[in-house]
């Protein structure tokens, strides 16, 4: 079994898939079953990690394979502006289902408990010291942030899917140049990475991971960006 440095270390200039199906679309299933494949098919294509989403199917795949897990789990609470890992109880679960790395919503929405991301970060580690983190972040402010408060890996993953960022529609790559320069904290480029030449430009900013999953894993956006180049649309 790696420790945490060996784990981290693992990752270094490779590739992180995401398999995740939710509720509602076309790849869930409540007993799972889909997403080890999609891990399978990644872990066979040279994936060095997966990210998966929900205590079901983190579970299967770490049985399955000796592969790093990033975990988190996606539920959304009344006045959470954030739903990715909000409440301990999620924390819970994804320690009980075996993450090895927990990502979680280290952006500045509101969270309706009436607690900052500082705060709750600050019972999580307490209650799980040796438990390596991942921030998912929208903005520099809040890479900074969770690098001082002490998350693990920072993850740009929320960049553009924030208020304050919506208005980043493409690959943020100046971010990810901004977060390895200014912290001292492993960086994860994630987030609206759909092609080769993206990633390889991704680490060309010094990144030490990234996590592709839409392009990849998710068939249902992947046929609509083609069939929304037909000429009839």
């Amino acid at each position: 079994m790696k420790n945490n440095h060996e784990l981290i270390q693992s990752l270094k200039n490779e590739l992180i898939v995401s398999c995740q199906a939710l509720p509602g679309e076309p790849l869930y299933k409540e007993e799972g079953g889909v997403m080890v494949l999609m891990a399978q098919a990644a872990i066979e294509a040279g994936a060095a990690g997966i990210r998966a989403q929900g205590v079901t199917d983190i579970k299967q795949i770490k049985d399955a394979f000796d592969i790093p897990v990033i975990g988190i789990i996606k539920r959304e609470y009344p006045s959470f502006d954030s739903y990715i890992t909000v409440t301990m109880k999620e924390v819970d679960e994804l320690v009980e289902a075996g993450s090895d790395i927990i990502a979680m919503d280290a952006t500045f929405a509101k969270r309706g408990d009436g607690k900052t991301i500082n705060g709750f970060f600050k019972e999580v580690k307490e209650k799980y010291p040796d438990q390596l983190f991942m921030a998912d972040i929208s903005t520099l402010e809040e890479g900074l942030n969770a690098a001082e408060i002490g998350f693990d890996l920072i993850g740009t993953t929320m960049n553009g899917y924030t208020e304050e960022t919506k208005e980043q529609t493409d690959v943020n790559f100046q971010l990810m140049k901004d977060l390895v320069e200014q912290t001292d904290r492993f960086i994860v480029a994630e987030g609206k990475l759909h092609y080769p030449e993206q990633l390889k430009k991704a680490f060309e900013t010094g990144i030490h991971t990234a996590v592709v999953g839409g392009a990849i894993t998710r068939p249902l956006d992947i046929a609509k960006r083609f069939i929304h180049a037909l000429p009839n649309n």
